[in-house]
């Protein structure tokens, strides 16, 4: 038996400093919570089943593992003078080689990783201090309930704020009440269509919590226009780039746009759809149990378990009538840009589905030696 994170356990997590070691932490936490919550529900998974491993996958980033790499294959120039972003048109800013070359060296792996690693950082700790806290008190004051008890999973909920995401918690009101009927329901089908719908609500919650982390994240290739436009006047007006650069704020103080500007705004709105295709295309990962891992810019493989083939549930029916628009099907479940949010949905809705019963998903994502490790407040030496 696994001992039950409290809410204490969670503040104190959440407020751990160094954030490689807060991240190992977390990720630890979502896997004991995880266990406490199918040890009362029984086999499926349920919303931190999922979160172990995509806390354990933001790790690597947030370690700024192997990523150097890929994206200097993606960004930097490449032998016979072919670069990642090559349809991104750097003619709006002029033709001058030296230009177009300034340009790019702003694109700097390291920096980039630094941002990505902040952004995603900043997510990791966001919704674990709110959802793995209400898990945790969910735990402690209705998982040990021997009978369905209405006053206590109503005085849970409305406790959690009203409203829509990111700043109302309806959707985690609905999605507790669920998990407390779970317990407490004998068909297997009914009970992993209410998990799934648990799952799938507290998954749109969190993603919509988590848009601008990971938008921020996504576009950490992409250097702000204070740092374009100051590189292209200093290559295009080298002697005179400093009185240039006081100059043009007051241009556009007084509402005298200059075309240097539009023309960063385009290359800047361009590169960010660019960067955000190419990043889920070919680095936007999942790692899974025993080294596995699922592409997000691919389409799922597999099926749905049988109960969930087709729903009973209207609530879940219309839950996935809105996220899922293959419904019934992994046909086409590749996100595209994961900074979409709808494109994110479906694929984490077919995920949740069809990876409802994967009992290896309730494995711990660390050795023993590892755990041992971490649970000393360190971080554990080799591949993590």
């Amino acid at each position: 038996m696994h001992p039950l994170p409290t809410t204490d356990t969670v503040d104190q997590i959440a407020g751990e400093s160094e954030p490689v070691l807060r991240n190992l932490r977390i990720t630890h936490c979502y896997y004991e919570l995880s266990s406490a919550m199918a040890a009362r529900t029984g086999p499926g998974a349920n919303w931190c089943t999922f979160a172990t491993w995509a806390s354990k996958q933001a790790g690597q980033t947030i370690r700024k593992e192997d990523l150097s790499r890929a994206l200097e294959r993606l960004i930097q120039p490449q032998t016979g003078g072919e670069r990642g972003f090559e349809d991104l048109d750097p003619d709006l800013l002029g033709e001058d080689p030296a230009m177009v070359e300034k340009i790019w060296e702003l694109f700097d792996p390291v920096r980039i990783q630094d941002r990505s690693a902040e952004a995603v950082s900043r997510g990791n700790r966001k919704v674990f201090a709110e959802i793995g806290r209400e898990f945790a008190r969910f735990l402690t004051e209705c998982g040990d309930d021997p009978a369905f008890d209405e006053d206590q999973i109503n005085a849970f909920c409305n406790s959690l704020r009203p409203g829509d995401p990111p700043d109302g918690q309806q959707y985690l009101r609905q999605a507790f009440r669920r998990y407390y009927t779970a317990l407490f329901e004998p068909d297997g089908k009914q009970k992993a269509e209410l998990m799934l719908l648990a799952n799938l609500e507290i998954g749109f919650h969190e993603q919509n919590r988590l848009q601008p982390e990971i938008a921020a994240g996504l576009d950490a290739a992409i250097p702000a226009a204070g740092e374009l436009t100051s590189s292209v006047l200093a290559s295009l007006f080298p002697y005179r780039g400093w009185i240039l650069q006081l100059v043009f704020p007051i241009m556009r103080f007084i509402g005298r746009p200059l075309e240097i500007d539009r023309a960063l705004e385009r290359l800047i709105a361009r590169a960010r759809k660019k960067v955000r295709l190419l990043l889920t295309k070919h680095l936007m990962v999942l790692g899974m149990p025993e080294g596995q891992s699922l592409r997000l810019g691919k389409d799922l493989n597999g099926a749905f378990p049988e109960a969930l083939q087709q729903v009973s549930n209207p609530e879940l029916a219309a839950l996935l009538q809105r996220i899922d628009p293959t419904p019934d099907s992994l046909i086409d479940t590749g996100a595209i840009d994961w900074a979409d949010l709808p494109d994110r949905m479906h694929y984490i809705g077919d995920l949740f589905r069809s990876q409802h019963f994967n009992a290896r998903l309730l494995e711990s994502p660390f050795s023993e030696e590892q755990t041992a490790v971490i649970g000393a407040g360190q971080i554990p030496d080799g591949r993590l």
